[in-house]
């Protein structure tokens, strides 16, 4: 009798942890995206379509901002940020500096929306004109490789201007009082400097190279779940495909959220592209040319080989 009981208390204790809602080991409690300023997060998180589509599965999505791409990066290295997307130099020199991250998407860009541009009286009028000059820049950052190329194009060295490595903030206040000669900067920061500063523009990337962004993630999230990262990606490229026929619609969420002057937001959206895909063999020779110029400059302790860091995406999986 008292076995037959242990018996019917067993079953009912499985069969009540079978019923019983648990938070199984192959999902986080929540994901945690890195942004910046720039991009189409402000009308994505406004849609909230990335919290209604993990919202079914348990998990939450906590939004994390920073200034620009390599302190991004640098919390994905240190696992406090699970996601996040940069432009095309942060990944190099992280992965040049061990990090553990992974390219798992790409943004194809036309090469807009970044730019060297220099004050609107300025005796500077070609890249050549450069030489000998203070260029302000973010170090680590796509406005990096930017000025690099730029150089690379006017056949001048690195060792012919006076770098100036500033974060964005610092950077506008140089260039407005004056205490830099150019600017590499991406929008918003530059359609700023356009419409306030009348800044004029000298080189966009188009001019001088082929630009990509990334969607990066940590190594460690990739491989314990790959299927969230697959989820991460198609929902952006579902808000990538909305955002290219709603640029009002994004501009509009990026004033509100940013405080930035809608005129130049509108000048920002309006010149971007937000198709996201896998990083393909184009893309990848793409970004390995970037790579291959800072090691010729000795700008990264290392040379690196950007196709040992890409997670292969197909879109459906």
């Amino acid at each position: 009798m008292i076995a037959r009981r242990h018996i019917l208390t067993a079953a009912l204790l499985l069969a009540t942890a079978a019923a019983a809602p648990v938070r199984a080991a192959d999902k986080p409690a929540e994901i945690r995206i890195g942004t910046q300023k720039g991009g189409f997060f402000p009308a994505v998180r406004q849609r909230q379509t990335l919290e209604n589509a993990f919202k079914p599965l348990g998990i939450e999505i906590k939004w994390i901002d920073f200034q620009f791409g390599p302190p991004l990066l640098e919390a994905i290295n240190v696992g406090s940020v699970d996601f996040g997307f940069v432009g095309d130099t942060p990944p190099i020199f992280a992965q040049a500096g061990g990090a553990r991250i992974r390219y798992v998407a790409a943004v194809k860009s036309e090469g807009n929306t970044q730019a060297i541009v220099v004050p609107k009286d300025s005796p500077i009028k070609t890249l050549a004109d450069l030489k000998g000059k203070r260029v302000a820049f973010g170090k680590g950052s796509s406005a990096h490789n930017l000025l690099v190329a730029s150089l690379e194009k006017a056949g001048l060295s690195w060792s012919d201007i006076t770098p100036a490595p500033l974060a964005p903030a610092d950077a506008t206040a140089a260039f407005v009082k004056g205490s830099v000669d150019a600017w590499s900067i991406w929008d918003p920061y530059l359609a700023l400097a356009e419409l306030k500063e009348s800044a004029r523009v000298l080189a966009f990337d188009k001019d001088v190279h082929k630009p990509n962004a990334y969607y990066i993630a940590g190594t460690d999230f990739v491989e314990k779940y790959p299927s969230l990262v697959a989820k991460l990606n198609t929902a952006f490229a579902s808000e990538g495909v909305w955002a290219d026929s709603h640029h009002e619609d994004v501009a509009k969420a990026q004033a509100e959220a940013t405080g930035v002057d809608i005129e130049a937001v509108r000048r920002f959206v309006n010149r971007s592209t937000y198709s996201v895909v896998p990083l393909d063999a184009e893309v990848i020779k793409t970004q390995q040319a970037v790579a291959d110029r800072f090691a010729k400059l000795g700008l990264i302790p290392k040379p690196v080989n950007v196709s040992d860091i890409v997670w292969k995406w197909t879109p459906g999986s």
